[in-house]
């Protein structure tokens, strides 16, 4: 029997200002968060309006489940309407405590989903919606 691996390998949540995004995710998620080595071909060019900078979630790549990392990219811009990462967590009402404190707005405080535990629902400084679950 094969076994089932989830399906988000990784995610990007992408910022306009990468300190005021990142003080945010490690006062909420109580974590540090490591700057990324520019992926290759995604240099900015010298005299242009280019940018690209990553700064990595903790993660470890050899289980199930997914990282990622914020970016700050000319190409994509932060905002509602489209993915909503969910952050594990052990209680989420933990971290969507500390969510106004650090500048974001809580959108559904934890709310049971039945059998599949509960979430919550907010924005972070950059105005993307990301949501937090848990099983307790």
């Amino acid at each position: 029997m094969e076994t089932v691996k989830n399906p988000i390998g990784w995610s990007e949540i992408y910022v306009e200002d990468m300190a005021r995004a990142q003080r945010f995710y490690e006062t909420v998620l109580n974590i540090k968060m490591e700057p990324a080595p520019v992926p290759q071909g995604m240099e900015a060019e010298e005299g242009t309006d280019e940018y690209f900078e990553m700064v990595f979630f903790p993660g470890n790549m050899s289980t199930f489940g997914s990282s990622g990392s914020l970016v700050k990219s000319n190409m994509f811009k932060p905002g509602p309407g489209g993915t909503l990462n969910y952050f594990s967590c052990d209680d989420c009402a933990e971290e969507i405590s500390r969510v106004v404190a650090a500048g974001g707005k809580v959108l559904q405080d934890k709310m049971s989903i039945g059998e599949y535990g509960f979430c919550g629902i907010c924005t972070d400084t950059e105005g993307n919606p990301i949501g937090f679950h848990s099983m307790k």
